[in-house]
């Protein structure tokens, strides 16, 4: 539960921070930060599964046997970044390759705050 928690505050300062950095990138400050990156991680549970195997379906499972799975991840965490999109008036991206570096950055600082604490 902890761990959770630690990642929703992370993935709310990461994307506070991506909103300032790239122009494509919109939220209305640290509150909503939150609430997206709550959105984010609830919508990541229930949905990254499925979306993977979909995406590693579509694609013949090319990205998985190259050693790329994480290919398959980020647009799947892209796509659940758009879902939080259309979810809330306070975050937008515009386009799909905001969405995409926005997982890419997510899925970077998470993976180091892992291996720092955990």
């Amino acid at each position: 539960m902890l761990q959770w928690i630690i990642h929703i505050l992370i993935d709310a300062l990461v994307l506070l921070i991506a909103a300032n950095f790239l122009n494509k990138v919109h939220l209305k400050g640290f509150r909503s930060a939150l609430i997206v990156a709550l959105i984010i991680g609830i919508l990541s549970f229930l949905l990254s599964w499925l979306l993977t195997a979909i995406l590693n379906i579509a694609t013949l499972g090319i990205f998985y046997f190259l050693g790329i799975g994480f290919v398959t991840r980020v647009i799947a965490y892209a796509i659940i970044i758009e879902i939080a999109d259309k979810m809330t008036s306070d975050f937008k991206t515009e386009g799909f390759w905001a969405s995409i570096w926005l997982a890419v950055l997510i899925a970077i600082i998470g993976g180091i705050v892992d291996a720092i604490l955990f």
